[in-house]
């Protein structure tokens, strides 16, 4: 795959970790072998997997001139967090559209993202009802931002756009060259599913490195159907924008939609005691929205013996932690 087509931003430091959780998997039953890769730890305020995809976005933006950066996401949203981090980083401005997906969850005072959010510099916040048009939310911001002489970019939700995705295509690649280096075999990848981008680029990145193995998304919100279908759109026009040979297939593109818990950002008993495991075996942070849940769902597949005895599993960590702080209720109770 040949990224050197797209402008980058250069945000990366290198690869980032994999490590073994002999502590989590011993806790299992130590019939599965887990690693897992550390997104948590890429640059940017705090980390995350979102640093990868707006390597793109944001030199996308600077191509055509912006001056000032739109993007959307949850009343927490971790990808808000590194776009206002970026954006800081390049003297632009930063506007959100905030989606309050579970009704009087917004609090103006809220811990977690939403203080860094306010550290950050973001100039403006909009806090929309569970369900608006996004894009449409955005677009409103955007022709306001033009009428005051600005040229604003808008950044999806997630940065999950072909753009975007190509930063976990690229993350596949590099994955693949550690896994080489190292002489580690891997079975089976768990990475989160949400707004899709990650999952469709890691998909599209093991489809153009011929690694044979597995990618399946954990997923956050949607059910099992329409995330697949959410996921694989995104994969061919990413594959597309690669030139990847013959794209990506459709049953390459895998979901489990039972861990969501009582909906997107409301927490779960798994969701805790995933976050408790990975703190006290192996002293990772999880975020409860995406992670957590992600983890959750790690576990159960390893404990209902979905994969074989001896198999060799890497989770994707794709960060989030600030949002822990924004749940102390939920974890003291």
């Amino acid at each position: 795959m040949n990224f050197t087509k797209f402008p980058r931003r250069g945000y990366l430091q290198g690869q980032t970790p994999i490590e073994p959780m002999k502590n989590l998997s011993k806790a299992l039953g130590g019939e599965v072998n887990l690693f897992i890769k550390r997104d948590d730890l890429l640059p940017g305020t705090s980390g995350g997997n979102k640093t990868r995809k707006l390597d793109f976005c944001i030199a996308d933006a600077m191509e055509k001139g912006a001056d000032t950066i739109i993007t959307c996401g949850a009343i927490q949203s971790n990808h808000c967090r590194l776009t206002a981090s970026w954006a800081a980083k390049e003297g632009l401005e930063c506007h959100l559209v905030l989606e309050e997906r579970v009704k009087g969850s917004y609090k103006e005072d809220a811990s977690g993202n939403n203080f860094l959010f306010e550290l950050l510099g973001v100039k403006t916040k909009r806090v929309v009802e569970a369900g608006s048009d996004m894009m449409a939310e955005m677009e409103k911001t955007l022709a306001e931002l033009k009428a005051a002489g600005k040229k604003p970019y808008i950044v999806p939700g997630g940065a999950s756009n072909p753009i975007g995705a190509l930063g976990y295509a690229a993350c596949a690649e590099e994955m693949m060259d550690q896994l080489n280096t190292m002489g580690l075999a891997i079975d089976h990848v768990i990475v989160p599913s949400g707004s899709a981008g990650t999952h469709a680029g890691m998909v599209v990145g093991m489809t153009g490195t011929n690694a044979g193995i597995p990618v399946s998304g954990v997923n956050v919100s949607r059910p099992k159907g329409p995330q697949e279908e959410s996921v694989y759109a995104l994969a061919e026009k990413t594959a597309e924008l690669l030139d990847v040979k013959g794209g990506v297939a459709r049953e390459d593109v895998v979901c489990y939609d039972e861990y969501v818990g009582p909906g997107y950002s409301v927490p779960s008993d798994a969701m805790v005691e995933a976050v408790k495991l990975f703190a006290g075996e192996e002293a990772i942070l999880l975020d409860p929205v995406y992670t957590g849940k992600v983890a959750a769902g790690l576990i159960d597949l390893v404990r209902k013996g979905v994969f074989a005895k001896g198999s060799n599993v890497l989770f994707l960590h794709t960060g989030g932690s600030p949002a822990l702080y924004a749940y102390l209720d939920t974890f003291r109770a």
